[in-house]
């Protein structure tokens, strides 16, 4: 499976991305939580803000101070993490960094079956879905397109070849 796809047409630096190499990336965004996060904007930033401060200090009187985790630890917990969690990317800093033309209107996602076209606006609120707990996505990769606002998380835009700016 090949795991590069291009930014072209309308841009001053057509770009090729590379897929396989984001996981150690640091702009990467675990997916199991992103969407839960941003649905539950339910409570106050002061409610929220208290809620943790109780459940701290209650932790302390149960269980007593915990030490900081060390550095050992907190390596292998982010290596458990990146060999079982799912990962996006932001796509708006690849599109940035190809800098489209002023006059560029739109992107079209060309997938090997069909072509989706988008207002250019729209390219800086999706996430290209890279891995699935833990695994590449080899069948129907390399990457999937997200919407930021999670309205196609059940059903995300699949075999993209690459990205056309016009």
């Amino acid at each position: 499976m090949n795991t590069t796809m291009s930014i072209k047409g309308n841009v001053k630096f057509p770009i090729t991305l590379d897929s396989g190499v984001w996981i150690f990336d640091d702009r990467r965004i675990d997916l199991d939580t992103y969407f839960d996060i941003e649905e539950d904007n339910s409570l106050h930033a002061d409610e929220e803000y208290t809620k943790n401060v109780s459940k701290f200090w209650d932790k302390e009187i149960r269980e007593g101070a915990v030490f900081p985790p060390t550095i050992k630890s907190e390596k292998k917990y982010e290596k458990e993490k990146v060999l079982t969690g799912t990962f996006g990317i932001p796509f708006d800093p690849f599109l940035k960094n190809a800098e489209p033309a002023a006059n560029a209107q739109s992107l079209v996602i060309e997938t090997t079956a069909e072509e989706i076209t988008l207002p250019l606006e729209k390219a800086s609120e999706i996430i290209l879905a890279f891995s699935k707990k833990g695994k590449p996505l080899r069948e129907d990769g390399p990457v999937h397109v997200l919407f930021k606002d999670g309205s196609n998380r059940e059903n995300p835009i699949k075999h993209v070849a690459s990205f056309r700016v016009e």
